[in-house]
């Protein structure tokens, strides 16, 4: 189903940037802007605003401009079905979204029968492109390329480890904890323990109890920061001497303000940091002096905009199909991450994931540092 930019001229100004009367393309941020995972929301807001600003000033996309809506899904599947059916009323036309895998694989459904284009700066889950869908894009790895990483650095440097295997029972964070888990398993090494927690909780004293019956001497979890921090503080509080890896769902300096002093050690996979590429000095310099550092994902939600813009540019179009075809046809697009180029399936073609140790920075703050 084609959706026409037309559609959007219906919008009050009050959804448009300052001087436009009325917005001709509207993107919407997909995201938890509140809940625990809201500093990931932050992150895709910051990105996807100052992009917008930026093509707007430039001339728009394909001379139109672009304004912005904001929903939030709270990290909930339901919420974000919510969230994304109140777009398709809002007449959105791009949604740069969602943060979470289970949130972005039922919101996706609603998109595509709507004619609308989602590309997701942050879902993992190999599902998300995986089944063929016309709308579905993502400018960041997958978690079987980021699983395989992850298992190999273990079997390589954990070969002896007694290793416990945790995670939060979401698409994402089991997803990544299992393929990680294969990817180790095929490397010889087996883990002695494997939990899933819930989503929320805050209490694992007999989680980290049943990991120190085990003799457990690294934890592999596969979810968010937030219960990540709790697990480590945890884990230090009761004795347990143990490491924490995880993925790319623990990347926020919110990690060491929950885990405190004990998240020194813990190690995560991660893309290499966008924030160090040159084609993103200025922007991150700008964001800075705007007192937001741009970590995590705000640069991956400036380079989906950029993305779009780039494909609608090639296409001669800002049909959403048409876009669509040419993300997978004309790359590669210039963008703060470098080159991007799609395949297919909708997912970059130079996925790149790097292991991470957090330890104290030169300003005396912890914080994740290339291995």
């Amino acid at each position: 189903m084609k959706k026409s930019v037309l559609s959007a001229l219906a919008v009050a100004a009050t959804f448009g940037l300052a001087g436009s009367a009325f917005a001709d393309v509207i993107f919407a941020v997909g995201a938890p802007l509140t809940g625990p995972n809201a500093a990931f929301g932050a992150q895709f807001q910051k990105g996807v605003e100052k992009a917008v600003a930026d093509i707007n000033a430039a001339g728009g996309i394909n001379g139109e401009h672009i304004s912005v809506v904001l929903g939030d899904d709270q990290s909930d599947p339901k919420q974000g079905v919510s969230v994304a059916n109140k777009f398709v009323a809002d007449g959105v036309n791009v949604v740069i979204g969602h943060f979470n895998s289970g949130v972005s694989i039922p919101a996706s459904e609603v998109y595509a029968e709507n004619g609308i284009l989602e590309v997701s700066p942050g879902a993992t889950n190999p599902v998300y492109t995986d089944r063929g869908m016309w709308n579905t894009f993502r400018v960041c790895g997958r978690d079987d390329q980021q699983g395989a990483v992850a298992g190999a650095y273990i079997a390589e440097n954990f070969k002896d480890a007694k290793i416990a295997v945790v995670h939060d029972k979401t698409p994402y964070g089991q997803g990544l904890a299992d393929l990680t888990k294969a990817a180790m398993n095929a490397g010889g090494v087996t883990e002695v323990m494997y939990e899933g927690i819930n989503a929320g909780d805050k209490d694992f004293s007999a989680l980290v109890a049943k990991m120190k019956e085990a003799g457990v001497t690294l934890v592999y979890y596969g979810g968010l920061h937030t219960e990540a921090g709790l697990l480590i503080r945890q884990m230090a509080d009761q004795g347990l001497k143990a490491p924490m890896m995880s993925g790319d769902g623990i990347v926020s300096n919110e990690l060491a303000a929950i885990a405190g002093e004990a998240v020194a050690g813990t190690m995560n996979t991660f893309a290499p940091d966008p924030r160090l590429r040159p084609e993103a000095a200025e922007l991150v310099a700008q964001y800075r002096a705007e007192g937001f550092e741009p970590e995590a994902y705000t640069l991956y939600s400036y380079a989906a905009v950029q993305a779009v813009v780039a494909a609608a540019a090639a296409a001669g179009s800002n049909d959403t199909q048409a876009i669509a075809a040419a993300l997978k046809a004309n790359g590669p697009f210039q963008t703060v991450l470098g080159e991007l180029s799609f395949d297919e399936k909708g997912d970059i073609t130079r996925p790149d994931y790097v292991m991470y140790e957090w330890k104290k920075g030169d300003d005396g703050n912890y914080t994740y540092f290339a291995k």
